[in-house]
This record gives C-alpha cells, sequence and structure tokens, in this order.
C-alpha cells in the first residue's frame, strides 16, 4: 500500500495493533468485573494524536485510521464478556474450546464490518445521525492538531477526568444520586452522576434524550404504578419483568420495522436505481457470509440452518446497533444477542454450546458494529476515506477478537472462574436468565408490535425502548445533559459560537470519563 497516499501508514498500524492488545485485554477485564464497558473511542483518538501527531507528514485522516484500528477490540472483547461465560455458569462442566470461541469473536467481527459496508452511507450521510462518540473524537482531533478551542475542550476532559478519578478510583463521590425514593406503587428515582452522561445528552440534543427520557416516564411511572394500583401486577417484581420485555419489544419492534421498511423499498425502486453498494461488494458481502457459516459450522456446535438464521439475525442486529448507537450513544449488544437468540431457538432447538456460541457472534457484531460507526462518523467529518476505515476496522477487528478469546480463557483460568466476586459478569448472568426465556412474552409481543407501528411513523421507537427498559439513573442523567446544555445555548446570544462551544463542552465531559475508565481498567488489570 502506498503510504504517501494512503492514511493507512505502516506506523499507523504497528501502533494501532500494540495499543489494540492492551485496550482489548483491560476490556474484558473491565466488562467481566464491572458488567460496563467504556466506548474507548476519544482515548484512543488522544494516545493515536499524541504519537503521530508531531510526526513527519502526520495528517488528521491518519490518526483518524490509526484510532479506528485501536478501539476496535475493545467491543469485540464486551461482546464475549457479556454473552460467553452464562454457558459455564449455566453448567460449569460445560466444554468451549479456545478455538471455538476464536471462531465466535472472529466471525461476529467480519459480519460486524460487513453489515457496516451496507448501513454506513444511511446512518452517517442520509440521516447525518449524531454519533456522540465520534463527533467527540472529531473535536478532539481538531482541537489537538489546529489548537481550536483546545483550552475549552481540554478543561473540560481535565475536569471530567478528575472527577471520574474521585468517584471510582477513590470511591469519594456516589455514582447515583437517589432523587425520589420508591414506594409501595412507584420506583425511585435516581440520576446517574456521570460526565460522560450529560455530556452524551448534551449531543444528541433535547428532542432524542427526552424522547429516551418519556421510555422511562412511561415504563417506570405510569405503566408500573397504574399495574399495580389495578392488581394487573402483583408485585413490583412482575411490573418490572413486563416493563422490561416492553422494552425489549419495542427495540426488537424497530428491527421489525427496518426490515418490512426494507422489502417495501426493494419492491418499489425500479431495476438498475438506487443502489447504494456495488454488485461486487454485494457478491463479496455474500461470499464472506458464506465462509462464516461454515467456519461456525466447522468448529462450533452451530447447525447449518441455525447459522443461515444467525446471519440474518445478525443483519437485523447490527442495523439497530448502528441506529442506537447514532441516536444515543449506548449499544445494548447483550440485549440483542439474547434476542437473536429466542429467535432462533423459536424454530429451532440449539443445544446449550450453540445457543451462547449465537448470542457471542450477535453481540460481538455490535459491539463491533457500534464501535466502527463512531469511527466513520468522526471520518466523515475530516474527510477520510471510508474504505480505509473498514480496512483499519477489519484488521483490528479481527486481531482483536484473536487477543479477545486469549484474555477470556486466561481470566477464567486465572481468577476463579465465572460468576466469582472477582469476576462476577453480571451481564452474562442475565444472558443466561434470559436465554431460558422472556419473563413476560405478551409484553414483548405488545412492544413489538408498537415498535414496529412507531418505526413506520417515524417515530424512534428503539430509543423510548431504552428508556422503558434501562434504569432511571441512566435515561434521568441523559434528559439532564440535554436540558442544561439547551439552556446554556440559549442564554447565549451569539448562537453559532454556543453551538461550537456547546460541542467542545460535551466532548470533553464524555471524553474524560471514557479514557479514565480505561486507565483504570488497565491498571486493574495488572
Amino acid at each position: 500500500m502506498d503510504n504517501e497516499r494512503s492514511p493507512l501508514t505502516l506506523r499507523g498500524l504497528a501502533l494501532g495493533i500494540a495499543g489494540l492488545v492492551v485496550i482489548t485485554a483491560s476490556s474484558m477485564y473491565v466488562a467481566l468485573r464491572m458488567g460496563a464497558l467504556p466506548w474507548p473511542t476519544v482515548f484512543v483518538t488522544v494516545i493515536s494524536m499524541a504519537v503521530l501527531g508531531k510526526a513527519k507528514g502526520s495528517t488528521l485522516q491518519e490518526i483518524n485510521c490509526t484510532h479506528t484500528l485501536m478501539s476496535a477490540g475493545a467491543m469485540v472483547a464486551g461482546g464475549l464478556a457479556f454473552t460467553i461465560p452464562g454457558l459455564w455458569m449455566t453448567d460449569p462442566e460445560a466444554s468451549m474450546p479456545l478455538m471455538t470461541i476464536i471462531a465466535i469473536s472472529v466471525t461476529g467481527a467480519v459480519l460486524g464490518t460487513l453489515f457496516t459496508m451496507v448501513f454506513r452511507r444511511t446512518f452517517i450521510e442520509k440521516e447525518n445521525l449524531p454519533y456522540p462518540n465520534g463527533n467527540a473524537a472529531y473535536n478532539t482531533l481538531i482541537a489537538g492538531k489546529e489548537g481550536k478551542g483546545a483550552p475549552l475542550l481540554f478543561s473540560s476532559m481535565g475536569a471530567s477526568v478528575i472527577f471520574t478519578f474521585i468517584r471510582d478510583g477513590l470511591g469519594r463521590i456516589p455514582a447515583v444520586l437517589t432523587l425520589f425514593r420508591g414506594s409501595a406503587l412507584f420506583p425511585s428515582l435516581s440520576v446517574w452522576v456521570s460526565p460522560m452522561a450529560l455530556g452524551i445528552g448534551a449531543i444528541i440534543g433535547p428532542v432524542l434524550s427526552l424522547m429516551w427520557f418519556l421510555g422511562c416516564v412511561i415504563g417506570y411511572f405510569i405503566l408500573t404504578p397504574i399495574g399495580l394500583a389495578t392488581e394487573l401486577f402483583a408485585t413490583m417484581a412482575e411490573a418490572d419483568a413486563f416493563r422490561s420485555n416492553l422494552g425489549i419489544g419495542l427495540m426488537i419492534g424497530t428491527g421489525l420495522g427496518v426490515a418490512i421498511k426494507a422489502i417495501i423499498t426493494l419492491f418499489r425502486k425500479k431495476k438498475g436505481k438506487g443502489r447504494e453498494i456495488p454488485a461486487r461488494s454485494i457478491v463479496m458481502i455474500g461470499m464472506l457470509c458464506l465462509l462464516t457459516i461454515i467456519l461456525l459450522v466447522l468448529l462450533t456446535e452451530i447447525t447449518i440452518p441455525e447459522a443461515v438464521l444467525l446471519i440474518v439475525g445478525v443483519y437485523l442486529a447490527t442495523y439497530l446497533s448502528g441506529m442506537l448507537t447514532g441516536q444515543t450513544g449506548v449499544n445494548p449488544m447483550e440485549i440483542f444477542a439474547i434476542l437473536v437468540l429466542l429467535g432462533i431457538s423459536a424454530v429451532m432447538s440449539p443445544s446449550l454450546a450453540a445457543a451462547f456460541s449465537i448470542a457471542g457472534v450477535v453481540a460481538v457484531a455490535c459491539g463491533l458494529t457500534g464501535d466502527v460507526m463512531n469511527d466513520l462518523k468522526s471520518g466523515s467529518l475530516i474527510g477520510t476515506e471510508p474504505r480505509y476505515q473498514l480496512m483499519a476496522e477489519g484488521i483490528g477487528g479481527i486481531i482483536g477478537a484473536i487477543a479477545a478469546a486469549f484474555s477470556l480463557i486466561i481470566l477464567k483460568e486465572g481468577m476463579g472462574g465465572f460468576g466469582s466476586p472477582e469476576l462476577p459478569a453480571p451481564q452474562a448472568a442475565a444472558v443466561a436468565a434470559m436465554a431460558r426465556g422472556l419473563d413476560s412474552p405478551a409484553a414483548f409481543f405488545i412492544g413489538a408490535m408498537i415498535g414496529i407501528v412507531l418505526f413506520l411513523l417515524r417515530v424512534p421507537s428503539a430509543t423510548i425502548g431504552l428508556g422503558v427498559y434501562l434504569p432511571t439513573y441512566i435515561s434521568s442523567a441523559m434528559a439532564l445533559g440535554a436540558v442544561i446544555m439547551a439552556g446554556v445555548k440559549k442564554a447565549m446570544k451569539n448562537k453559532a459560537d454556543a453551538e461550537e462551544k456547546a460541542s467542545l463542552i460535551s466532548s470533553g465531559l464524555l471524553g474524560g470519563e471514557g479514557i479514565t475508565g480505561v486507565i483504570i481498567a488497565i491498571i486493574s488489570m495488572f
């Protein structure tokens, strides 16, 4: 490859791969230990910029491609950590060889990259979704390279780093504040004490943030108390099960709406017009999907029919992942894994190992999709050719997939197994529980039907579903960030200047917590 013309340089590849291995291993640890995973997007942007920024002939595009590669393994690690440990939690004697785990993670990484190629233009160019982490990376690049707005961005980032370290590293600040304590009818209302959440809410804006919070209000403060008061639900636990399954249904209803809309568009589209992807790319995607089916059938317990259904499920799940990451900055990859697994289990009878393999492929693919769409957003803003970023993501995804598989096995053997105090793996435990079936199929069905209708009416049903499903402290923090930033913008006289400063401050808040989370994870791992 011509290093003078290509932003994907040899030095960028070397730096990206070195950082990728460390960040992938640390991400595996923090995902198993904490059940959460900070986006590495801004962290790897800062690292790439610090090393390459002063190098001879360096460009923003080279830095962009380098951080795209470096971040790829983090969400692959999350996809594995949020699913596969559930196999051993369900059956401690179950066997899943290292090569099987590598096949799962590599397959998910390949499918996530391929389907991102399909969705990129829709989400980034046509719909112009905000992608909060991608925007934050862009602002970091511009501030670091040109100095424009750098004091404001890095001051905000520094304040977020200090705050997060005091909160998480020293434990001196509570992570959640309770604003209203629950009663027999009403759940508690809490707010996440998180600069990152405030920053995301500010970036995605009041419309999406308040739609998200609307879902929270509907699920927690309308549906739950009415259901308990009318004895539709006997207990708060039963109400929570109905609410969470309704939220999941709303999200999957969006995916079904996507499929319906695609079929309608296919029949309406005139032959030879409106094709977004070249024919040769479609052939390549088809061939690689066939190769992934062969790989799964040879190295896992997934059968050929299950593998074919899995490809369809991954397509729908990655579409939802790309859309939700763009709208909200949240990527519930384990939920998408559960939904695809439940769908396949409804028509097939996968073995226990095959079931968790299916969930792992979906979660890895969705994790990588969210990561690369953030990077493609920052790339589109600085003018990087998408093909170079997709190449970087493909390389990073495959290397990260292998590193993540090794990390999972090393941690399993070296820290007493999963479900222990050292490695509780809470997300995988939830997948293990949900894999046995939905708690409230009726709520899921109702949510899915509503989700389809709302999507076809162009209402962000998946975002509302997130509010219904997620804890109140997340939804309230996002809404608070949006409202505060809207008020600040309105108070400033120069609207253009206000918009720029708001974006820089929000990006700094988001990036600072993300950077600190990764650093704490790396330190904790060692």
